[in-house]
């Protein structure tokens, strides 16, 4: 058995990074390869720039922020958890912090201090800028080689193991065309449809439009699907000049990734911390303060000044009425669309608006416990083409790491045994 195993990393993001010194760090020879001109192209553009690391909780908190085959994911984050990463990311050299909503970051606030971090710690290992991998070279149903183009021409790297991590289809600009899967496939595996996730929604009301860069705070946003509520949550949302995005909309996104958007009811509470009949209440209150203003020039008291412009054409009450002129009815309409306004969702924005894509290799087809292919030995997966994804708040950058990670270390000491 060869002592100094040779494994190719495909990739050269978080989680190709990670793989690359895990495979490392217990005894293989590694060469990491990107066709792209530095490495951590991804990584530079997470958390705005500053790289929202991982989220500082516990296993059970972590999983009920992953829409889709949590599960998969147990050894993955047994094996590196976010406490884990936190330690080696210090140990490499980038202290951490953690701030609202226990992300983690980089003290720095530099994205680019990651990476480095990585590839300091991966000096005297062969890490290939500018080189493209075109395919997988299986043998008898093992992976023996990866064929790249470079500078040099076409040649293949021979490898005892190889890990893909080329990312999903998400931000193209990055890198993320999608290469990885294209080779998974070639070698037998299911690629579960591609769908763009934590992304805007497009929606059809021309009001919405009219208040692009509006921000609501203390809103709940919810969805149902033939009248089956399947998303109801609080906080932050921001219309836009196609519809609305913000962070309530990213995770609705992630959530209903699979959707048909057409069939989903989504509803906007303005003004959820009141029940109906203290929301009718209050208004009859800001009536009798002002008795002589019109409702246009009330609602500001209860809507951000550009919304409470367009809302009496919302809820169908004419904008010029006084108090005495507003009906009990026309009062219930007014409180109904306080707190169920219809948002009617016509699709997401595309991949290159998404911050994770939804699908990917079939993790049915993937050991858990190493990451390695059913399908083919020496073949191991990591990162965001598998077909498991999070909500926001550092989750996906830590599936990232973990799984590659284990795929790096599984990789290194493959037959080993």
């Amino acid at each position: 058995m060869k002592e100094n195993k040779h494994v190719v990393v495909i990739g050269g993001g978080a989680a190709g990074l990670s793989a690359a010194l895990f495979a490392a760090r217990a005894g293989a020879a590694v060469t990491m390869i990107d066709k792209n001109e530095k490495f951590g192209k991804k990584l530079y553009i997470t958390g705005k720039g500053r790289c929202n690391l991982c989220n500082a909780c516990d296993t059970e908190e972590f999983l009920r922020n992953v829409p889709r085959n949590p599960r998969f994911l147990y050894s993955a984050l047994r094996f590196l958890s976010p406490d884990d990463l936190q330690r080696l990311m210090n140990e490499l050299g980038c202290a951490t912090k953690v701030e609202r909503g226990n992300r983690v970051f980089p003290v720095s606030d530099h994205a680019s201090d990651v990476s480095r971090a990585f590839l300091n710690a991966l000096r005297g290992q062969a890490l290939k800028l500018q080189v493209e991998a075109l395919g997988l070279v299986i043998e008898e149903g093992r992976v023996t080689g990866v064929r790249v183009c470079d500078a040099q021409g076409e040649r293949v790297i021979p490898c005892d193991c190889a890990v893909l991590a080329t990312g999903g289809v998400s931000y193209p600009v990055t890198g993320s065309t999608g290469d990885g899967l294209r080779f998974a496939q070639e070698a037998g595996h299911t690629i579960v449809p591609l769908r763009p996730s934590l992304v805007p929604l497009e929606v059809r009301e021309p009001w919405v439009k009219q208040l692009q860069g509006l921000s609501l705070k203390n809103i709940c946003l919810s969805a149902a699907v033939h009248g089956k509520i399947k998303y109801c949550e609080m906080g932050e949302m921001l219309f836009t000049h196609f519809g609305v995005s913000g962070p309530l909309v990213l995770t609705l996104s992630s959530v209903l990734a699979t959707a048909d958007w057409p069939q989903v009811q989504v509803t906007l509470n303005l003004k959820p911390a009141l029940t109906p009949e203290q929301l009718d209440a209050r208004l009859l209150r800001e009536f009798a303060a002002a008795p002589r203003k019109q409702l246009q020039n009330i609602l500001p008291a209860l809507l951000p000044a550009r919304l409470a412009e367009v809302f009496p054409a919302l809820c169908g009450v004419s904008a010029i009425k006084q108090p005495a002129q507003i009906t009990a009815a026309e009062r219930a309409q007014i409180v109904s669309a306080l707190q169920s306004l219809p948002l009617t969702v016509t699709g997401t924005r595309g991949m290159d608006e998404a911050i994770v894509t939804c699908g990917g290799v079939s993790v049915r087809e993937i050991v858990p416990a190493t990451m390695m292919s059913k399908k083919v030995n020496g073949l191991f997966f990591a990162g965001e083409m598998m077909d498991v994804d999070a909500f926001t708040g550092g989750f996906n950058l830590q599936i990232a790491f973990s799984t590659g990670a284990l795929a790096g270390h599984s990789a290194a000491v493959y037959e080993r045994e």
